[in-house]
């Protein structure tokens, strides 16, 4: 597909000499625009700077990020950002809860440069890309993949919430933190428990954590 305005492409990994070979591999993708982050801070930065961002290929082991939660907080504040997860990680059980959370592709690290180019294509025609040996183990039915999907209805505020209860904050710890009202955090609390269909903080918290899990 040939597109009419360049391509911006942000690669965010923690690792120079991938980036390298990454910027190495786009550069054949005709007008694209390559950026770079190195921590989960810096690409956040670059996501507020710069609205025009078309695809961020996101690695799971940057600082700054645990898990999946740089994909969920990417796809909660950018939705209309699309996000490529690059990672030497490929167990189905992770491949399944990145693509319920809105990834639009997942290539391994060991991957091609004509596999990253076509994966750019595929995204930007609005297709998920997956390597063929993951394809065919993919399954978006289990319970797990249930609730990352139910994660992505959540707002942004509503995600920074339910981050803090899972990591044990009380209401009033969170309030600080954000610098909102108490009674604004029960707000969203009730709204993340209504959203995702669990019973009290403590069912939401764990639910959370076990769907933000990297280990397969």
């Amino acid at each position: 597909m040939t597109n009419p305005v360049p391509v911006k492409l942000l690669i965010a990994d923690d690792h120079p000499l991938f980036r390298a070979a990454m910027c190495h591999a786009l550069q054949n993708s005709e007008g694209a625009v390559l950026l770079e982050a190195s921590t989960f801070p810096e690409t956040k930065a670059l996501l507020a700077q710069d609205t025009s961002i078309d695809i961020v290929f996101l690695d799971l082991g940057m600082p700054g990020s645990e898990g999946l939660t740089g994909l969920s907080e990417i796809r909660a504040e950018y939705p209309d950002v699309l996000v490529v997860i690059v990672t030497a990680q490929d167990a189905p059980g992770i491949v399944q809860r990145a693509l319920a959370l809105g990834a639009s592709g997942f290539i391994p690290k060991s991957a091609s440069v004509d596999c990253i180019i076509d994966a750019v294509d595929t995204v930007l025609d609005g297709e998920t890309w997956l390597p063929e040996h993951i394809s065919a183990t993919t399954d978006a039915s289990s319970t797990l993949d249930d609730f990352s999907t139910r994660l992505s209805l959540l707002t942004p505020h509503q995600l920074k919430v339910l981050k803090m209860v899972a990591d044990g904050l009380l209401n009033k710890q969170i309030a600080y933190e954000l610098a909102i009202s108490e009674s604004t955090v029960k707000q969203h609390v009730s709204a993340v428990l209504k959203k995702l269909g669990v019973i009290n903080r403590t069912k939401a918290g764990i639910a959370f954590k076990n769907a933000m899990r990297t280990d397969g």
